[in-house]
């Protein structure tokens, strides 16, 4: 399974990251770089409850993260 995050800034500067292959998984950040790491560990929260309740098997996955709309803090 790969991720794929659509990352965009609203009109009241927040920005917000969509997990494309699992619904519910939106997060907002002050930033481009916070919204989408808060959108992984969303990802992957909602991965680990699926395997726990048994709603879906361990899968290989791999994260694209589209290149930042702001720079990356050293």
């Amino acid at each position: 399974m790969n991720f794929n995050f659509d990352c965009e800034r609203e009109i009241d500067a927040r920005w917000w990251t969509e997990v494309g292959a699992l619904p519910g998984a939106l997060a907002y950040g002050g930033s481009a770089n916070e919204a989408m790491a808060k959108a992984q560990v969303l990802a992957w929260q909602l991965l680990a409850e699926r395997i726990e309740h048994r709603e879906d098997h361990p899968i290989e996955i791999k994260n694209s993260r589209p290149w930042p709309h702001e720079p990356v803090a050293a």
